[in-house]
């Protein structure tokens, strides 16, 4: 069953087509690849899933349900959470202070709450702060919760943007180039932690923009690649790797096998 649908989406930037009648669909539980060349339209195919963009055309449709339109807060609080191809973190913030920002979303007390904390809202805060902890520990990071965000390096920064998506409970993690300028070592530790989430929470899908095509291709159960704002393939890794307008268009003959 599809958790995401996307049907005949597009949208249009100063006359000029980023996406245009894209239709794509994520299953329960799996993990998606969305590829294709630079300016293809994948991270605004993102922006109209998140909310940041309404699509001109088209509907979105999250556990079956018309999600077109709906604000990037309204869309993050029925289960669908993004981190972005630039690491977006509260640099001064510590590791557990910037996991604690995701929980946002979950909290409902008001003004008098904060000012006159009830005996129900410091429950509700240590349950927050427990919660936290439980994801740093899930992705490895526990030993860092007391740095400065602005301290870590490029692929812990990575980490830990996942881990505040994470904090809002996602269906759906959609992760825009994770490992992109990153060193073998931390590619590897990012692919390690995906891979975790997919055997130990195997009810979150993913889906994934990445241009490291060994990522993709060792991680990915399926494979959409657009050109032009526009679909022109879909399949398994192999089926993707060996078409001919994949390999014109992205991949390269390299890929030629």
């Amino acid at each position: 069953m599809a958790i995401l649908e996307l049907q005949k989406i597009s949208i249009s930037f100063g006359g000029i087509c980023a996406v245009a009648s894209l239709g794509l669909h994520v299953e329960m539980g799996e993990i998606l690849g969305l590829i294709g060349p630079n300016g293809a339209g994948k991270t605004t195919t993102f922006n109209l899933i998140s909310g940041v963009y309404p699509p001109s055309s088209g509907t979105v449709l999250f556990e079956g349900k018309d999600i077109t339109g709906m604000k990037a807060h309204e869309i993050a609080k029925i289960g669908i959470a993004r981190t972005f191809q630039m690491t977006s973190l509260f640099r001064e913030y510590t590791v557990l202070e910037n996991v604690l920002t995701g929980f946002h979303l979950s909290l409902h007390s008001g003004l008098w709450s904060s000012v006159f904390p009830t005996r129900k809202h410091l429950k509700t805060q240590r349950g927050i702060r427990d919660r936290a902890l439980e994801i740093l520990s899930f992705l490895e990071l526990i030993h860092l919760q007391d740095q400065k965000a602005r301290t870590l390096s490029f692929g812990h920064q990575r980490l830990l943007s996942m881990a505040t998506a994470l904090a809002l409970n996602p269906k759906l993690l959609m992760l825009d180039e994770p490992v992109g300028g990153l060193n073998p070592e931390e590619i590897s530790m990012i692919v390690d932690r995906i891979q975790k989430i997919r055997s130990r929470k195997p009810e979150i899908a993913i889906l994934l923009v990445e241009h490291n095509m060994s990522v993709v291709m060792s991680i990915c159960d399926r494979i959409v690649v657009i050109n032009f704002g526009m679909k022109i393939a879909e399949g398994l890794a192999e089926e993707v790797r060996s078409n001919p307008e994949v390999i014109q268009a992205y991949l390269g003959s390299g890929y030629a096998s």
